[in-house]
């Protein structure tokens, strides 16, 4: 049973259904407090003593292990007789409550706090008014006079304090003044000596028009400042109070929440609402570019930039101008990391449309005013249901629970649409990939052992494990002398071959869908200086396709990348191959074993991004070579992708990045040993989830790495009732049925488990069927789990994923291979 714990006002204790518990006297209430204020760790029986009685009687011990007694009994009441406490546990010389991170609402408080300083005003404000909330009176109020609670206690009005005064900046920021004068007039009666209150109650009432009273304010801040306490006011109060008399322009509300960025937006927005017709095409175009830049905040704004994205294809395909659906599509280039969608109906919308866009540009229709009216384009069906052919985007999987829970695309856009890219940088000895994997290489140096230096493409060879080494493309310092090789050591055809020919006109790419739709505009493609352009615009929608068709098992979705990128390479465009290159590393998860596949795809996006000023694909280049080299085994190359991923997401303003790197390094303490504190680690990440707008990377990941801390300790997988699982429930269950001693429903549940998505999780998903299936003796799964992780031996297994990990799949394999013999 989940428990609640209250300590923001009297110390209670509430059921799962939110019941309140009896909790018996006030000396057993004074032991829960004393362990909550510990925080999960150990306080002896000794200390316990001390702080409940002045003078302890002579039976204080045995009187505190009562108290604990009666606890139990209250906190776990269906927990069997003689079977050892699992909350309020037993260890060393006294007693520990071992409370979830979000079982105490003075823990919650101070999460919502410490995130809300992290989020701009919008997402910061709901945050402090949700922490806010938690308080029914002050902290530990029946233990006010006890010396063990008074630091406490007094940390926490400090930090309540502070969080009244942020929450009224943020609706100062917000243009909501009014909200804030009451609370503030309140706080003050409490708390005087505030000079930061009293700036921003001042700054409230000025920007509701109320200017006397704000200089009222002020002058009543002086008087007691210097008649109660003998000093003058601040620099700041004595500023606002010049500011105020001035009625300086930078107090006004439509610049102060930005200064002069802001009152530039403000101009420039009033000036593009009255020249730009409401019905503009070029407002659809300018919207997705808002959208793309929206999306990057996270919260809020990511979950609208998804839904408005859809809104603007519709609105775009009502017009009948393939060109500009297609520019409208393109253009929401953000880079994803994550291999699960978040909405798959929606995504297979968006392939869909791409889908149909292809068709009508390969048919030559143009703008309405422009196309013989009598050509139709194909029908590729409705929107959300895919083109036929291709498949759905959404999870494949069958049996798959909560489908809808992938991840989004996370990153940071920055550079320029279609039509808009910086000159092309040409670099010597760049080449077409062939018909094997494409080439990941940066061109034109060689870049030393596992670092990409900007300039190329680093050795993929993991310290410790026997894994081939995947070598950059060996060249000259002019781009001459040796053919080019791909990272599979294919080498690749020169530009003066036919190799782009065939994509030129749309044929299928060697090992692509055949029965795939041709998109080709053989008979219809633009010439001369149009060309370039038209083929930019065909290989966005080829890179969506990539994106958006992640974690499915069509042919079309790595066919689409393969284009994509060959376009790109072909026109030398950074920006438009830095997105193809997203849809390649989107489609590299066909099997295990890949990561050094996906290492060179984000060793190339950094040194293409470093060149060209592509700041959001230089954040996704680092954090998939964080997630390769994790899966290597190599933290010291993972730890500085990390550190570069975190300057450049705080420089730019990209919150979500530190999400993943906050993960990473609880990842980083569970590869090292070190399990209590990756456990705390990993629910203290779980908690930056939420509202981040990513519920596909958010449902199921905390039990998801916790199981495999226990598997990696070879302990039982937890059994609590109101873990949710999420999406990976099927690989979680037969482990959960072992953990509670159903040996033979385990069985029954293994043989329904389906194979894992291709995605980030694969290898991490076939070691826990394959733990499984050695426990139930189950050889056929033994046997299918084996062959699928046999190519990742040099890996560790779910470090790829830069979130979790069960430990080296080779000794996965040696106990697979030993279970068989």
């Amino acid at each position: 049973m989940r428990v609640g714990f209250g300590v923001l006002g009297p110390v209670v204790a509430w059921d799962a259904d939110g019941h309140a518990i009896a909790l018996k006297g006030p000396r057993h209430r004074a032991v829960l407090a004393r362990l909550i204020i510990a925080r999960r760790r150990v306080v002896p029986v000794s200390r316990l003593v001390d702080d409940l009685w002045t003078e302890p009687p002579p039976a204080a011990v045995g009187a505190v292990r009562t108290f604990v007694a009666a606890l139990r009994r209250a906190l776990e009441p269906q927990r069997p007789p003689r079977t050892p406490a699992r909350l309020l546990v037993t260890e060393g010389p006294g007693y520990a409550l071992r409370a979830d991170a979000d079982a105490v609402d003075a823990w919650r408080f101070e999460q919502d706090v410490s995130v809300a300083a992290t989020l701009p005003p919008d997402g910061a404000l709901p945050r402090l008014e949700q922490a806010l909330s938690r308080w029914r009176g002050p902290a530990y109020a029946e233990f006010a006079d006890e010396d063990w609670a008074r630091g406490e206690r007094s940390r926490l009005a400090e930090l309540r304090l502070h969080a009244v005064e942020r929450q009224a900046e943020a609706r100062l920021a917000l243009g909501r003044a009014a909200e804030a004068v009451p609370d503030l007039e309140a706080h003050l009666a409490e708390h005087p000596w505030r000079e930061g209150a009293w700036r921003a109650l001042a700054l409230a009432l000025y920007r509701t028009g109320r200017q006397g009273d704000a200089l009222a304010v002020l002058r009543r801040a002086r008087t007691l400042l210097v008649e109660q306490l003998g000093v003058d006011p601040g620099p700041e109060l004595r500023r606002l109070e010049t500011d105020i008399l001035g009625q300086a322009p930078h107090l006004d509300p439509a610049t102060a929440r930005g200064g002069a960025a802001a009152q530039v937006w403000a101009e420039a927005a009033a000036a593009y609402d009255r020249t730009v017709a409401s019905g503009a095409r070029t407002r659809l175009e300018s919207t997705v570019g808002l959208l793309r830049d929206l999306s990057m905040t996270g919260g809020g704004g990511l979950r609208t930039a998804r839904q408005q994205r859809v809104a603007a294809v519709a609105a775009a395909e009502e017009l009948g101008d393939p060109e500009l659906t297609a520019r409208v599509i393109g253009s929401y280039d953000v880079p994803a990391i994550w291999t699960r969608l978040d909405d798959p109906e929606q995504a297979a919308s968006i392939v869909a449309a791409a889908e149909r866009t292809l068709a009508a540009l390969a048919a030559g229709l143009g703008p309405p005013d422009d196309r013989a009216p009598a050509i139709e384009p194909p029908d590729h069906g409705a929107p959300g249901h895919g083109a036929p052919g291709h498949g759905a985007p959404a999870d494949e999987t069958p049996g798959l629970e909560a489908p809808g829970q992938g991840a989004p695309s996370h990153g940071a856009t920055g550079h320029r649409a279609p039509g808009h890219e910086a000159p092309a940088h040409k670099t010597p000895g760049l080449e077409a990939p062939g018909q094997g994997a494409p080439s990941h290489g940066a061109t034109g140096h060689r870049a030393p052992d596992h670092e990409a230096t900007g300039h190329g493409v680093p050795r993929h060879e993991a310290p410790g494990h026997e894994g081939p080494a995947h070598e950059a493309p060996a060249r000259d310092t002019l781009g001459h002398g040796a053919p080019e090789r791909a990272v599979t050591g294919h080498e690749l055809p020169s530009r003066r071959t036919s190799g782009y020919a065939a994509v030129g006109r749309g044929s299928s790419v060697p090992g692509g869908d055949p029965d795939a739709p041709d998109h080709s505009t053989r008979g219809h493609a633009p010439t001369g200086e149009a060309a370039p352009r038209h083929e930019a615009v065909r290989a966005r929608l080829l890179a969506t396709i990539a994106v958006e068709s992640r974690g499915g098992r069509s042919e079309r979705g790595p066919q689409a990348a393969r284009q994509a990128e060959e376009i790109a390479r072909r026109l030398d465009d950074p920006a438009l191959l830095a997105f193809a290159l997203n849809g390649v590393f989107m489609q590299t998860f066909d099997r295990t074993g890949l990561a050094p596949r996906r290492d060179a795809t984000g060793a190339e996006l950094i040194a293409l991004s470093e060149r060209h000023g592509l700041v959001t694909f230089e954040v996704l280049g680092h954090l998939i070579r964080l997630q390769a080299r994790g899966a290597l085994g190599d933290f010291a190359s993972a730890d500085r992708h990390a550190a570069a991923a975190d300057r450049l997401g705080e420089r730019h303003e990209r919150p979500l990045v530190s999400v993943f790197t906050e993960w990473y390094r609880a990842l980083r303490l569970a590869a090292t040993g070190r399990a209590a504190e990756a456990e705390a680690a990993y629910r203290d990440a779980a908690t930056r989830l939420d509202g981040t707008g990513m519920p596909g990377l958010a449902h199921g990941l905390l039990p998801l790495a916790l199981l495999s801390l226990r598997v990696e300790q070879g302990r039982p997988a937890p059994t609590d009732a109101d873990l949710d699982w999420g999406p990976y429930a099927p690989w979680a269950r037969p482990l959960v049925m072992l953990a509670q001693d159903h040996r033979t429903e385990a069985a029954a549940a293994l043989r329904t488990v389906p194979e894992p998505p291709r995605d980030l999780l694969l290898e991490a998903l076939w070691c826990l069927t394959g733990r499984a299936a050695i426990a139930v003796g189950d050889r056929e799964t033994m046997s299918r789990a084996r062959a699928a992780l046999a190519p990742a031996a040099a890996e560790l297994a779910g470090a790829g994923s830069g979130l979790l990990t069960l430990g080296p799949v080779s000794r996965h394999l040696a106990d697979l291979t030993d279970a068989l013999r």
